[in-house]
């Protein structure tokens, strides 16, 4: 269903009311079977004729002051939920217009205000991708799903983090895993895809004041760790997160993360800052970009029980205690929202997280089958319980009846 025939049937009715499993440190896949929407690739690309028409004004458009969000001149606090995909690879797949209307006012109802969505699940579907990394950009089936996505997020005040990229593209399971190796490794054709998916991306979307980032990559510590994605080297990584930064900076106000897995990488304290403005200037050459612009906004670094032997307990801790390097604003990316391992509380976690600092938390998971790590019945309670301590944070310029 396109935006525009929604628009028209809306005057009539009323609006209705993978991975690593779990964040261990293993390589299985957070994705449910992909034979729902696995498809051969498709060559032909095209943007949908008319641009996309936001609702928005800039009066939600979220900025940064020092380490903190802001919309105008009041705070932003993200209640925020992984929402990462319906039946995976929904976006040029097999988007439901419905379930996302039903699922974004059931987040928005509670209290959410942000969701963490990969709009590329593995690059299986809606990408033109050759064999040999070449890069044609997205199909208008992708867009056009888009499209609906955002106007739904401006409809329920849901802000975008959009993962356009994850371990999963690499893995030696999926079809395309060869050609996304090859493009991540040459120059060139990291270009091309920054030109021809990067760049359209936010100059088409990067006018709604909901799509507030782009998480460049989903966990790209494990494309470096784990033989099923390649092994590559942390500089290829680097090279397309500083490209797409840089682009992202020059095109638009969209602000930019990598969703990294394990503070290990995120730290300095650790193995060192993968994502340091230092390491993603110091890899880019020549004059196609301005290497001032290549960093990120701001860290989205993963957490989940396993890690807490060596690495500590995020939710109790300041970002910069938990090894983060004090500059930018700091959200806790995903975690669990239920543990077997572990006593773990996501009620407490939300609250805990608020009270030392963090900008945000985005458990997983709301949408899609359960992994292990919980759903969207066992996120809700911190939710509502954070909508009752700091609704004016949630929603700053408050919250819509929907």
């Amino acid at each position: 269903m396109k935006v525009k025939q929604w628009l028209a049937s809306s005057l009539a009715v009323l609006m209705l009311v993978s991975t690593v499993g779990c964040g261990d440190n293993s390589s299985s896949s957070k994705a449910e079977s992909k034979s729902n929407n696995s498809s051969a690739v498709v060559s032909e690309t095209a943007m949908p004729e008319k641009d996309y028409a936001t609702t928005t004004d800039g009066s939600a458009k979220v900025k940064i002051d020092g380490t903190k969000f802001m919309v105008g001149d009041k705070e932003l606090w993200f209640n925020g939920v992984n929402a990462p995909w319906d039946k995976w690879n929904d976006f040029g797949g097999g988007f439901n217009f419905e379930f996302w209307q039903d699922h974004f006012q059931k987040l928005h109802n509670s209290g959410v205000n942000a969701a963490r969505i990969w709009i590329i699940c593995n690059g299986d579907v809606g990408m033109a991708i050759s064999a040999d990394g070449t890069f044609d950009g997205a199909t208008t089936a992708h867009w056009e799903d888009l499209d609906n996505l955002f106007y739904l997020a401006e409809q329920y005040q849901i802000y975008i983090m959009a993962t356009v990229q994850s371990f999963d593209n690499f893995k030696d399971q999926n079809q395309n895993y060869q050609a996304w190796r090859t493009l991540i490794q040459d120059s060139d054709k990291t270009d091309m895809f920054v030109d021809n998916y990067i760049v359209p991306l936010v100059q088409r979307y990067g006018k709604s004041d909901y799509f507030w980032s782009v998480d460049l990559c989903n966990e790209p510590d494990w494309i470096v760790e784990n033989e099923e994605c390649g092994k590559l080297d942390w500089l290829y990584l680097e090279q397309y997160y500083a490209k797409a930064a840089a682009a992202i900076h020059a095109n638009s106000d969209v602000l930019v993360t990598v969703g990294m897995g394990m503070i290990k990488y995120n730290s300095d304290s650790q193995q060192g800052n993968k994502i340091s403005d230092s390491a993603l200037q110091d890899v880019l050459s020549g004059d196609k970009y301005d290497k001032s612009l290549a960093y990120v906004d701001f860290y989205s670094t993963h957490w989940y029980t396993w890690m807490q032997g060596m690495w500590g307990y995020p939710f109790s801790e300041s970002p910069t205690d938990f090894g983060l390097d004090g500059t930018k604003p700091c959200v806790i990316g995903e975690c669990p929202a239920v543990a077997s391992d572990s006593d773990f509380d996501i009620t407490s976690a939300y609250e805990d997280a608020y009270n030392n600092g963090w900008n945000g938390v985005f458990a997983w998971k709301t949408s899609g089958q359960d992994d292990g790590c919980g759903l969207w019945l066992d996120i809700q309670p911190a939710i509502e319980k954070m909508a009752g301590i700091c609704e004016d944070k949630i929603f700053p310029n408050g919250k819509k009846a929907v």
